[in-house]
């Protein structure tokens, strides 16, 4: 399998993970439907920080007349930690404003651009701040393949249920601010986009270094790390580790797009490596390397299931009658539930009652919670979160069965890895139990003849 592993030793961020991929192999152009639908271009150069040859990636927007350099990392007057945008309203000030560029630090000045005109300003701090409901238009008016539109939205739906959580506000009503930006926009979508290129099939990383010491913020001087990022990593799969230096390493915009991609893995595994790449970060840190590392290679395992991102929504009753419950399967599917799991429970003092827990996908929960509440009558419905889980590739085929010389049709369903592996062959049961009524053989038999007939056949 195709694995995508990250060193997490020097946190992450958004710029630094784009600046990794494509320094490991990802075609820069494939980054063309960010700059197409958005008024920016990605400055693609080169550095060395700490003895270690690596990709920098900086967005700049092209609609403005300010004059911006040649596009090092130094002109970025706005950078934090690892030189990207920060999350509702976090202006940090944390000592650390301009580069301290060195003699071992330096630009070689092989750029790549989406524009011949470099007085463009660098998009960071600069450029509409937007709503989580406005991003999404802006993703989705994109024309990106289904997957790469698929994971683009997902993380900036993590973002934003990390933010509305921090506030205290709903996913609707949180407005984003820096992460909001045409940067922070270009960072995901471009992340996602240079994912897909590079054909990836499962991404891991070790845990993510902070840093540590405080960041001001608009609202009070915080810890690192901050709020925001405390909240992604509780939705993440991935461990957090302070240090190794007295800086923010992580962002948000690195640990949502982490958060969704990336399964969390103690040390790095066993690869047939094909590819490593060196994304940069804004500050010089001897003599620690600010890089991001990432290693391309085949793990050597057999494909796996695909990553289905879902909500989890439950609820306790004490009261619900037989005929409610047995008809929840049908009411909460037609609001957008997938599954619907009824469970025997003891309430308080005793009472018996029953456990509700419906899976949705994450744009279908206040939906599907609001028609569990008017079905149920429960007065209120715990959401775990964005979450996801592993599901097979599907498909049916329809199958004859041969019983006392007629043919009968029976669908099957067919289940397989990402490789295409099939690995279970189920026959439909409501078709088997019509043949079953028609031919007074039993169910089960018939279940085994269309499954065999599969097998024969395939």
């Amino acid at each position: 399998m195709k694995t995508l592993a990250f060193n997490g030793r020097m946190g992450a961020s958004g710029d630094m993970i784009l600046a990794a991929l494509l320094d490991a192999g990802a075609d820069p152009d494939a980054l063309e439907p960010v700059t197409d639908a958005l008024e920016v271009e990605y400055r693609i150069g080169e550095t060395v920080k700490s003895g270690i040859s690596s990709t920098t990636v900086g967005v700049y927007l092209t609609d403005r007349d300010e004059t911006a350099d040649d596009g090092s990392e130094d002109d970025h007057s706005h950078e934090h930690g690892d030189g990207d945008s920060h999350d509702h309203s976090h202006e940090h000030d944390n000592g650390h404003d301009h580069e301290h560029g060195d003699a071992d630090d330096h630009d070689h000045s092989h750029e790549h651009s989406h524009s011949d005109d470099h007085s463009h300003t660098h998009a960071e701090g600069h450029g509409p701040h937007r709503s989580y409901l406005e991003v999404r238009e802006i993703v989705e008016a994109m024309d990106l393949e289904p997957a790469v539109e698929a994971d683009a939205l997902a993380i900036f739906e993590l973002l934003g249920e990390a933010e509305a959580s921090v506030h205290g506000e709903s996913l609707e009503e949180i407005h984003f601010h820096e992460v909001g930006a045409d940067d922070a926009i270009a960072d995901i979508v471009g992340a996602a986009l240079l994912v897909h290129d590079l054909e990836i099939e499962r991404i891991v990383t070790t845990p993510l270094a902070t840093g540590g010491g405080s960041v001001s913020m608009s609202h009070g001087e915080y810890p690192v790390p901050t709020p925001a990022v405390v909240e992604l990593a509780q939705r993440a799969e991935w461990s957090l580790r302070g240090g190794p230096v007295d800086t923010e390493l992580l962002t948000p915009t690195g640990a949502a797009i982490l958060a969704h991609l990336a399964d969390g893995i103690e040390s790095l595994p066993t690869l047939d490596l094909e590819g490593t790449g060196y994304g940069a970060g804004g500050y010089d840190l001897d003599p620690h390397p600010n890089v991001l590392r990432v290693l391309v290679g085949d793990d050597g395992a057999r494909g796996g299931l695909e990553k289905d991102d879902i909500a989890v929504l439950e609820t306790n009753l004490d009261d619900a009658t037989p005929e409610v419950l047995g008809g929840l399967q049908e009411t909460l599917a037609d609001a957008g539930a997938r599954d619907v799991s009824i469970l025997p429970a003891t309430m308080k003092k005793s009472r018996p009652g029953h456990l509700v827990k419906v899976i949705c996908k994450p744009a279908d929960r206040q939906r599907v919670a609001r028609a569990l509440a008017e079905e149920t009558g429960t007065l209120g419905v715990r959401d775990a979160g964005a979450t996801h889980r592993w599901i097979a590739n599907r498909e049916f085929e329809t199958v004859e069965v041969d019983l006392e010389g007629e043919a009968y049709e029976v669908a099957v369903k067919i289940a397989s890895d990402e490789d295409g592996e099939v690995y279970d062959v189920s026959a439909e049961y409501d078709d088997a139990a019509a043949v079953a009524a028609k031919t007074n053989c039993p169910i089960r038999e018939v279940l085994r003849r269309a499954e065999r007939a599969y097998s024969t056949e395939y």
